[in-house]
């Protein structure tokens, strides 16, 4: 499922898996390709942006950019607001918390907030007994 509106540069370098839910106002700058697994939930408002520029004024001249593929492995939760830059992959089963700036790989069964994104725990057995990543 994937409520409007929906943003993508192409739509094209966009794949998906099974059981998607995308909510309002997705934003995908797919340049290069973006990879979402099964199971996967995104809140409101989130970006994910295959495409970047130099931080150097020189290389940005005519518009200079990079682009990496963003990876999304299955049964992962991206809060509202969040933002994924190029290159990332984010691990089976990981939380990005709400608003996140996420600009490296987040590892499986992990949560993860903040700006910049930092794994602050393991998921755990534990968290079958909470409703919140918090505990």
């Amino acid at each position: 499922m994937l409520l409007p509106p929906f943003h993508a540069a192409f739509g094209s370098n966009v794949h998906r898996g099974d059981d998607f839910f995308g909510n309002v106002n997705l934003t995908l700058v797919d340049d290069v390709d973006i990879r979402i697994g099964d199971d996967v939930m995104i809140a409101p408002s989130v970006t994910l942006t295959t495409t970047g520029h130099p931080v150097h004024p020189s290389r940005r001249a005519d518009f200079g950019r990079f682009s990496e593929p963003i990876d999304i492995e299955d049964k992962v939760w991206i809060g509202s607001n969040a933002v994924i830059l190029p290159g990332v992959r984010i691990g089976h089963g990981s939380v990005i918390g709400a608003g996140s700036v996420v600009s490296h790989s987040i590892p499986p069964m992990s949560v993860a907030p903040g700006a910049p994104c930092r794994v602050v725990r393991a998921i755990t057995d534990d968290d079958l007994t909470t409703r919140t990543a918090g505990g």
